[in-house]
């Protein structure tokens, strides 16, 4: 897998007008992080410097609103996360080109003290995350994304408040899911 070096880009977020507190001072709520990598996205020389792998994922670390941890990401043809949280952080993530499937569950899953779970049927859910489309989501969001286009690049952005203490990955056979790694900060950055 490729890495681009660690590159700190301000995109800074405005306060809002209605409040109080300086935006830096206060918790990013998902919708901000949402309309972050929504603008964040629509940077075009951003989006483009990004240097391109053709065969490993490349990221850049960006400067996320309120002390999150934000990244452009870069997806070569057939490539994805696997089954992965983002343990206690809440985040969002947009599509800047390309499309991007997502899998997720809906189901909460219990946080600790579990190496394997079977999971019942009707929880699976499938997005089509085209240029332009994204979503949030919220603690131990347990979900994969993938690049399924045998030719095309992909490039999104993420953000996740906290910082991510860590990542957990899963490997799934069916209906059965089971916790294989657990990653530390120090692991990706």
């Amino acid at each position: 897998m490729s890495v681009s070096p660690s590159v700190s880009v301000s995109a800074s977020t405005p306060a809002s007008a209605s409040s109080a507190v300086p935006a830096a001072a206060r918790t990013p709520t998902q919708a901000e992080l949402l309309d972050f990598v929504r603008r964040t996205a629509a940077d075009a020389e951003l989006i483009a410097s990004l240097p391109l792998d053709p065969e490993g994922r490349t990221w850049v670390r960006l400067e996320g609103p309120g002390g999150s941890e934000a990244w452009l990401i870069g997806w070569p043809p057939g490539t994805g996360t696997g089954w992965h949280d983002h343990a206690e952080s809440v985040g969002a993530f947009l599509t800047a080109s390309g499309e991007l499937k997502e899998n997720s569950l809906v189901a909460r899953l219990p946080t600790d003290g579990w190496q394997t779970l079977e999971l019942t049927e009707g929880i699976d859910r499938e997005r089509r995350l085209s240029a332009g489309k994204g979503r949030s989501f919220g603690r131990h969001h347990v979900h994969e994304v993938l690049n399924e286009s045998a030719e095309e690049h992909a490039v999104s952005v993420h953000a996740y408040y906290p910082p991510l203490p860590r990542i957990r990955r899963y490997s799934r056979s069916g209906q059965v899911l089971r916790l294989e790694q657990v990653e530390r900060p120090a692991d990706w950055q």
